[in-house]
C-alpha cells in the first residue's frame, strides 16, 4: 500500500464526506457532482484496499479503515495549511481559524469574542458556521473546523483520540413565557405549573419541553434558532426553555422566569478541539474572556 501518490483533492473530498455524512451533501458543499465524489472515494478505497464507508439508506458511516485514514488525512491537510501560512510570512497568531458554534452561542458569546479579536489581533481571520452539536463534533473529527462551541453532553463522543474541551459556561435553564401569559406575573414558577401549556422546542437533540415534567406535553412549534423561538414566545405561540446567558437578549413581550422544583437543569457550554494551533488558542482565550470577564 502506497499513500504517497494519493492526490490531496481526494483526501479533502473524503474529509468532507466524513463530516457531511452523505455523498450528495459533500458534493454540494464542494461544488462537485455526486458521481465525481464517488469516483474520488473509490480511488482511495483502491489504494487502501478496503472500504472506507459503510453506505446506509440515510447516509454513510466510516468503517474502521475510514476512521484511521480520516485521522491521518486531517493531520496532513492541517499541516499543509499551516505551512502555507508560514510560507506566506504571516505571524504565528495570524491566519484563519474555522469556528463552529451551536445556535445558542450566536446570541452574545461568539459575536463578543469576534469583536474582541478584531481589536486585539487584526491579522487573525475567524470564519464561523452554525451547526448542531452532533454535526460539529463530526466536523472536528474531519478537521473541517478547528474549534467548536458546543452545548455539551459528556463525553462528546467515544472515538479516539478524545476531543479536548474547556468549559466556557454552566448555568441553569430558565423559562421564557409571553408577557401576557398567566404565569408571567410571578418571580418563579414550580415545575408542576408547567403542565398543560403549548411548548416551543428545538429539534432533537436540542432543548425541548422542560426536563422533568412528568406527563406528555404539547410541542406546538419547532425551531432551531433561539431568536426565532423567542419571537414565537413574544407572539403568544407558546413557552420555551432558555439558557440563562440569553436572558438579557429576549425581545419585548417575553418574560423570563426561574423554575423551582424538579431536577436542577443546567446548560454546559464548552469549546472543543483536536489540535490547538497558536491562532486557535488565541480564539479560545477570547471565548473564555467573554464568559469570564
Amino acid at each position: 500500500m502506497d499513500l504517497t501518490a494519493v492526490p490531496l483533492v481526494s483526501l479533502r473530498v473524503f474529509q468532507e464526506v466524513a463530516e457531511r455524512g452523505t455523498l450528495s451533501s459533500a458534493a454540494s458543499a464542494l461544488g462537485y457532482t455526486q458521481s465525481a465524489v464517488s469516483r474520488q472515494i473509490a480511488a482511495l478505497e483502491r489504494v487502501v484496499r478496503a472500504p472506507l464507508l459503510d453506505r446506509q439508506r440515510d447516509g454513510v458511516q466510516l468503517t474502521g479503515t475510514g476512521h484511521v485514514l480520516l485521522r491521518h488525512a486531517g493531520l496532513v491537510l492541517a499541516q499543509l495549511d499551516a505551512a502555507s501560512r508560514e510560507l506566506s510570512g504571516l505571524p504565528a497568531t495570524a491566519g484563519t481559524v474555522r469556528l463552529g458554534w451551536f445556535a445558542g452561542a450566536g446570541g452574545t458569546l461568539v459575536p463578543s469574542a469576534l469583536a474582541a479579536l478584531r481589536r486585539s489581533h487584526p491579522a487573525l481571520t475567524v470564519t464561523t458556521r452554525e451547526g448542531t452539536t452532533t454535526s460539529l463534533v463530526r466536523a472536528l473529527r474531519a478537521r473541517t473546523v478547528d474549534l467548536a462551541v458546543l452545548a455539551s453532553p459528556s463525553p462528546l463522543d467515544d472515538e479516539t483520540p478524545a476531543l479536548r474541551v474547556k468549559v466556557l459556561d454552566e448555568r441553569e435553564l430558565q423559562l421564557a413565557v409571553p408577557s401576557t401569559h398567566p404565569l408571567a406575573h410571578r418571580d418563579f414558577v414550580d415545575v408542576d405549573d408547567l403542565r398543560g401549556w403549548a411548548w416551543i422546542a428545538s429539534p432533537p437533540p436540542g432543548l425541548g419541553v422542560w426536563p422533568g415534567v412528568d406527563e406528555r406535553q404539547v410541542v406546538a412549534h419547532m425551531a432551531r434558532d433561539w431568536m426565532a423561538k423567542l419571537q414565537l414566545v413574544a407572539s403568544g405561540a407558546g413557552i420555551t426553555t432558555l439558557p440563562e446567558s440569553l436572558a438579557a437578549s429576549v425581545p419585548q413581550g417575553v418574560q423570563v422566569l426561574r423554575v423551582r422544583g424538579g431536577s436542577r437543569e443546567r446548560l454546559r457550554v464548552v469549546v472543543a478541539w483536536l489540535n490547538l494551533s497558536e491562532p486557535a488558542s488565541v480564539v479560545v482565550d477570547a471565548l473564555v474572556s467573554g464568559t469570564h470577564p
